[in-house]
């Protein structure tokens, strides 16, 4: 599943007239970007979920050329956040681990393709969500504290208040549909996935080899595209 729904309020005024993964980036959009790498990595079917100027992103999808599948959860009616839009689609997703990666950010693989990395560290039986984290100095364009903490094994805990954590989610990950159940309310984040998996020792962590960039405001597209340029 491709996240694509929400408002990008970050990057306004670009996204005034635009939704934000359609913003471009080295001459293509965000949005691109992401379904590139996710077709590199074999992923043949994707799930999109549309808010906010949801007929231009179809529009957009529709131009697409290739193999891969697309279809499209239509969250036009309420923005559901991040858990809120993994619930919608959950008769779409099936009884199967999934991937799901977020259009906002940007990745370059490194020696081994990130998503074929994670596919080989997935564990069912140990697993509830294997998250592809970054380390927080390679974590380019990105001001935040960190996420969180590994173990020698790879599970995952919370950042410590008052500490800067060592990884930061890159926005791509692994989820087990066992954890699409019990949602609080229609809109609520993924936090409430990863937090359940944490309080059972089932969420865990892959540490990405490739460039990765947060590209979350205006200011960071000219930065990213210089780095890339320069690859």
């Amino acid at each position: 599943m491709l996240m694509a729904a929400g408002l990008g309020k970050r990057m306004r005024p670009l996204t005034a007239t635009r939704p934000k993964p359609l913003v471009k980036v080295a001459g293509q959009a965000l949005i691109d970007h992401a379904l590139d790498r996710l077709q590199a990595g074999g992923i043949e079917r994707v799930i999109v979920n549309v808010h906010y100027l949801a007929d231009t992103v179809e529009a957009h999808l529709k131009t697409r050329k290739g193999p891969m599948t697309i279809q499209i959860s239509d969250e036009r009616k309420q923005l559901l956040e991040t858990g809120g839009g993994l619930m919608k689609a959950k008769d779409m997703l099936g009884d199967e681990p999934f991937l799901c990666a977020n259009s906002d950010n940007l990745w370059l693989d490194g020696p081994t393709d990130s998503i074929s990395m994670l596919a080989a560290h997935w564990d069912d039986a140990r697993m509830d969500a294997l998250l592809l984290v970054v380390p927080h100095a390679r974590a380019n364009c990105h001001s935040g504290p960190g996420d969180f903490h590994m173990d020698a094994t790879g599970r995952l805990m919370r950042r410590k208040p008052g500490y800067i954590a060592p990884f930061v989610f890159t926005g791509v990950q692994i989820l087990s549909p066992r954890l699409l159940k019990d949602p609080p309310s229609d809109a609520f984040s993924t936090n409430v996935f990863w937090n359940r998996a944490i309080g059972e020792g089932r969420c865990y962590g892959v540490s990405h080899q490739g460039l990765w960039f947060d590209v979350g405001t205006p200011q960071a597209i000219p930065v990213v595209e210089d780095v890339i340029a320069h690859v």
